[in-house]
């Protein structure tokens, strides 16, 4: 009886030792490899589930941290990836608010490009049902940055003007949906490159579009505000143009500084500031996992909460399948990509 309970026990334990596929990073500043295992020690712990990842989406930082330039490194060798949709397949023992077979979102520190993973359950929803698990993917980080620096920081109220640069990417489209969903803001004003970037800032809601290769951004805020300037600027492009939006505020106007897409660090004219009664000021949204959860939490929630009420539909601008991700970065960083870029783990264009 001893012999056929522990054939038993092996038994089940091989069977669920399916193979996973990861996307790794075996050395920093090298392309990512492909490793096929046996999903040994995939076993959730109490306060976590396992999931079945459909969806990861690319955010800088985690193209960053391949690089070694993000604010925090992991040691090698590493899979990337922080924004997953997928499929609950296992529950711990504590887990309340989860059960296998529900769609999610979930947040990790990483592991997200590789066909399964391990999630807390803290930073684990469901989606709405009224979302796909590929949308899903570019819903959490990109959402939840937008609303937590218009509210929480900008204080936008209703009928407010905003500016957004970068107005096409995916915190940018964010924050025009936002901003003109949400707040109903007067004027939403999305600055971007060309005309095709400006089209999709319009169907996300943004009032009028300057294209920063072709005008004047001063000039054409003048010309939208009637010389009055913005009440809130949403910047995650940094450099040059900063100095423009700072110049661009109204009165007690409100700069955000979310990123630098453009590779400069700006210097704020604190003169500019005085004279304008402006304020600007910083916004480092994943850091809020860490030192103040009920706020992180409470973005993200109010960001489902809004998808559920029909105001936010995340805008996928392009796929890629999982044995494509080194391409995929490549194509991020390029600075053509609209939205969210995801990569799907059920996709294959190739032989691993």
């Amino acid at each position: 009886m001893q012999r056929l309970a522990r054939l038993t026990q092996v038994i089940i334990s091989e069977a669920r030792r399916t193979m996973f596929t990861a996307a790794v990073c075996t050395e920093i500043c090298k392309p990512l490899e492909f490793q096929q295992k046996k999903d040994h020690g995939l076993s959730p712990f109490d306060d976590e589930v396992l999931l079945s990842v459909k969806y990861c989406g690319i955010n800088f930082a985690d193209i960053l941290v391949c690089q070694g330039k993000y604010q925090s490194s992991i040691p090698v060798p590493f899979t990337p990836g922080t924004e997953v949709t997928g499929i609950v397949q296992e529950v711990g023992k504590n887990v309340k608010t989860l059960k296998k077979g529900d769609k999610v979102v979930s947040l990790i520190m990483s592991g997200g490009f590789s066909t399964h993973c391990i999630a807390p359950e803290v930073f684990t929803w469901k989606l709405p049902s009224s979302v796909d698990l590929r949308a899903g993917a570019g819903l959490v980080v990109n959402y939840g940055t937008a609303y937590l620096a218009l509210t929480r920081k900008a204080n936008l109220q209703q009928g407010e003007s905003v500016l957004v640069t970068a107005a096409a990417g995916g915190t940018g489209l964010a924050a025009v949906e936002i901003a003109s969903k949400v707040f109903k803001s007067k004027h939403v004003i999305a600055a971007c490159g060309g005309p095709e970037k400006g089209n999709i800032a319009k169907s996300k809601g943004a009032t009028d579009v300057i294209d920063y290769k072709q005008e004047k951004l001063r000039n054409r805020i003048k010309d939208i505000t009637g010389g009055d300037g913005v009440d809130v600027v949403f910047d995650p492009v940094g450099g040059d143009m900063f100095l423009d939006c700072v110049k661009s505020l109204a009165r007690e106007g409100r700069i955000l500084t979310i990123g630098y897409a453009s590779g400069k660090i700006p210097s704020i004219p604190a003169n500019l500031l005085l004279l304008k009664s402006g304020s600007a000021m910083g916004l480092f949204w994943g850091e809020y996992r860490i030192m103040n959860t009920p706020v992180f939490l409470k973005s993200v929630e109010d960001v489902l909460e809004q998808t559920r009420l029909g105001n936010i539909t995340p805008h996928i601008g392009k796929e890629f399948p999982l044995n494509k991700i080194n391409e995929a970065f490549q194509y991020v960083m390029g600075r053509g990509s609209t939205g969210k870029v995801v990569i799907s783990m059920d996709r294959q264009e190739s032989n691993l």
